[in-house]
């Protein structure tokens, strides 16, 4: 039986694991009312966690090729799983899931859901088609939206915001895999659909090699316009949210979106270094956010949900 540990020492632990591990949703997390900000650094961590085992990684740096991935996943599965049950699993980053789960009524097939991207990575699935790369987002990404929008306060109930906050995650998904078809290339994985890779007369594992680049540059722009999609989308669910949260969503979608847009105009150059927004530029998004979360209602009118949007299931 593990002691209880506190509340304030698993937030604090989750705190120390957003700054590590991503500095952009660190600066983004600070523009939530506390409550929220510590809810939602409770959700990072748990994911990150997850990341981490299944990857072999530690916040997120130093990828590599796991021999054990079945016994990873089952692992990570179980702990999740007692976490949602409401018992003390004696790891931080589950009982902030444990926490987490209790104050915000997160319905637990979000939290399933994005076990099951996981286990996509360890059965080595590829994507086939272009709805198997949206699939794949969804379970990596697009539950995350969900379950930070359930942090925000938003109802389990209410599909439609719901949906917007999904394509959030949607959005940046595709920037990051945009970005790392680099790095993902060196421990033998890939994202791009096989059809598109066929499309392009790619020689099979070919498509990092310099006599490729521009046909991968035509891909990888094809990605970013499609995250610019979903992430048009998600903007307009903040008029469902508080100013504050609004604006953390909107800071969070312009840091993301540039990767995406940085990444399609480097065309070929883009994996020469890898894409990142220095300090400076977070701020101006930051700045640009505050404005954009204050005219929300009248920037991002609720529209009927694009329908040729991938949706996610239900």
């Amino acid at each position: 039986m593990h002691p209880l540990p506190s509340r304030e020492a698993i937030v604090a632990t989750a705190h120390e694991s957003i700054s590590r591990g991503s500095k952009s949703f660190a600066a983004a997390s600070l523009l939530f009312d506390k409550p929220t900000r510590e809810r939602a650094w409770l959700l990072y961590a748990w994911c990150r966690r997850c990341d981490d085992i299944a990857d072999g990684q530690d916040h997120g740096h130093g990828m590599t090729v796991v021999e054990d991935a079945p016994a990873r996943l089952a692992a990570l599965s179980a702990m999740t799983e007692q976490a949602l049950a409401g018992e003390v699993v004696g790891e931080p980053a589950f009982d902030a899931l444990r926490i987490f789960a209790a104050e915000t009524r997160l319905p637990k097939r979000f939290a399933r859901d994005l076990i099951e991207g996981f286990a996509l990575d360890a059965r080595e699935w590829r994507p086939r088609s272009e709805n198997d790369l949206y699939k794949y987002c969804y379970h990596v990404a697009g539950v995350v939206g969900c379950m930070m929008a359930i942090a925000m306060g938003v109802d389990p109930e209410d599909e439609d915001t719901l949906d917007r906050a999904c394509d959030l995650g949607m959005a940046f998904q595709l920037a990051n895999i945009a970005r790392d078809v680099e790095e993902d290339d060196r421990v033998g994985r890939c994202y791009l659909p096989e059809e598109w890779l066929v499309e392009m007369d790619f020689p099979p594992g070919q498509h990092m090699k310099p006599p490729f680049r521009s046909r991968l540059a035509v891909l990888t722009k094809r990605m970013a316009d499609r995250a610019a999609a979903f992430e048009a989308s998600a903007r307009e669910g903040t008029p469902a949210l508080s100013f504050r949260s609004a604006w953390a969503v909107l800071s969070a979608a312009g840091i993301y979106g540039a990767i995406g847009r940085t990444v399609a105009a480097r065309g070929e150059h883009a994996w020469d270094h890898r894409v990142t927004t220095s300090g400076m530029q977070k701020l101006g998004f930051i700045v640009t956010a505050a404005r954009e979360a204050a005219q929300r209602d009248t920037l991002y009118p609720r529209t009927a949900r694009d329908a040729r949007l991938w949706t996610r299931p239900r």
